[in-house]
C-alpha cells in the first residue's frame, strides 16, 4: 500500500488546482497512507467558506475523496490551512497517473436566495461547482468532443425571467404572448443586455447571462446530475413544453417538472441567450476551467429548445445560436451571478 501512495506523490507533485484563484501557497505532501494538502485562502473579510476537494486521473476519472479531515468547513482566510485524506478508507488502491486534484471555496451557507425589484421577486438557485463532461458523442457535430469542464460555483435564475419582471425593470413588455407569469421573449442578445444592466443599477449586484457551460452544468443538474437526457428527466413530456402544431405557444414558467436543482424549464418553453459567441470547433480546444465561448464572433449561442421545435433540441447537450439581433416569441433568457 505504502508503494501505491508513493507512486501517487509523485505525479501530485505539481497537479493541484483551485478555482476563482482564492488559494495561494498550495502545497501537496504525503504521510504515510494520507495525502495532505496545504494552502493558503484570500476572501472578504469576516467571510468563511467551505471547501470542497475532487480528484481526477486518466485511468480512473474522477474521484470525490470523502474521507476528510481538517479544515474544511467555516473556514477563515488564512494560511497554512490543511486537508487531509485518508485514502484506504476510501478505496483498496489508487494507482495510475496524472493524479490531479481540485480544490473549490464557497462562502459558508451559500443557498437559494430571492431577490426583489419594485415589487417583483425572483428566485435564484445556488450551483456548486464542479466538474463535468461537456458535449454529446451522440448528437451534432458541434456538440463533439465530449470535453472535461470544471466550473467554479454560480447563481441561477428558478426560471426564465418572466414578464412581470420585464416590465418591473424596464416598464413595458414587448412579448409576442402576453402574460405576467410567461417567459419574456421576443428580445434579442442586445435587449437582454440592457435589461440587466438596469437590473443590476436597481440591485447592486452584477446579473449577467450564463456561460454555455454553466447553462449545461445547470442543466445536466451540476452535482445532483442523474444524467437525463433532456433537463430533469429522459421523457420531454415530464419537463417541457412544447408543441409544433399551429396552437403552440409558450406556457407560464414553472409548470412542469424541475431538474434535479429545482430549475424549471431549461428544456422546452423558450430558448435562452447564453453570453457566449458560437463557433462550431469550439469544443475542440475549449479551456477546461470556466471556459467564456469564442473569443470573437458574429453568432451567439442560445440554449435548451423551446416550445415549437421537436425534442431532439431540448437535449441538455444540444447547441444552437442565432445572430443577436433576432427576436422571436420563441427565445428568451434567465439570469445567473456570481458569488461576490
Amino acid at each position: 500500500m505504502k508503494q501505491t501512495a508513493t507512486t501517487l506523490l509523485l505525479f501530485l507533485l505539481a497537479s493541484l488546482c483551485a478555482h476563482a484563484q482564492q488559494f495561494t501557497g498550495i502545497r501537496v505532501k504525503q504521510d504515510g497512507d494520507n495525502v495532505t494538502i496545504i494552502y493558503g485562502l484570500s476572501g472578504k473579510s469576516g467571510q468563511t467558506y467551505d471547501i470542497s476537494v475532487s480528484c481526477t486521473s486518466n485511468e480512473q476519472g474522477t474521484i470525490v475523496p470523502r474521507s476528510l479531515s481538517g479544515d474544511l468547513k467555516n473556514v477563515s482566510p488564512g494560511t497554512n490551512k490543511q486537508i487531509i485524506w485518508d485514502v484506504l478508507k476510501d478505496r483498496k488502491q489508487l494507482t495510475g497517473s496524472d493524479f490531479k486534484f481540485t480544490l473549490e471555496a464557497v462562502p459558508t451557507g451559500v443557498q437559494n436566495y430571492t431577490e426583489t425589484v419594485n415589487g417583483v421577486s425572483f428566485e435564484m438557485v445556488a450551483v456548486k461547482g464542479g466538474t463535468f463532461q461537456m458535449g454529446s458523442n451522440n448528437g451534432e457535430d458541434d456538440e463533439k468532443p465530449v470535453h472535461s469542464v470544471s466550473l467554479s460555483g454560480f447563481y441561477i435564475g428558478k426560471t426564465e425571467v418572466t414578464q412581470k419582471l420585464w416590465k418591473a425593470v424596464m416598464g413595458n413588455t414587448p412579448s409576442y404572448f402576453k402574460g405576467d407569469d410567461f417567459p419574456m421573449e421576443g428580445v434579442n442578445w442586445y435587449d437582454a443586455q440592457e435589461f440587466i444592466t438596469k437590473l443590476n443599477r436597481l440591485t447592486g449586484k452584477n446579473y449577467r447571462l450564463p456561460t454555455e457551460a454553466e447553462w449545461e452544468y445547470a442543466a445536466r443538474g451540476g452535482k445532483k446530475s442523474r444524467g437525463y437526457k433532456y433537463s430533469g428527466s429522459n421523457t420531454i413530456s415530464n419537463v417541457a413544453w412544447l408543441d409544433y402544431s399551429f396552437l403552440a405557444a409558450p406556457h407560464p414558467v414553472g409548470t412542469k417538472q424541475p431538474n434535479e436543482l429545482g430549475l424549471y424549464d431549461m428544456s422546452g418553453n423558450v430558448s435562452e441567450w447564453c453570453s457566449d459567441w458560437y463557433n462550431s470547433d469550439y469544443y475542440k480546444n475549449s479551456p477546461r476551467n470556466n471556459p467564456e465561448g469564442a473569443l470573437s464572433g458574429s453568432i451567439r449561442v442560445y440554449r435548451g429548445g423551446s416550445w415549437n421545435i421537436s425534442a431532439r433540441y431540448c437535449r441538455v447537450a444540444n447547441r444552437d445560436y442565432w445572430i443577436p439581433v433576432y427576436r422571436g416569441g420563441n427565445l428568451g433568457f434567465r439570469l445567473a451571478v456570481s458569488p461576490r
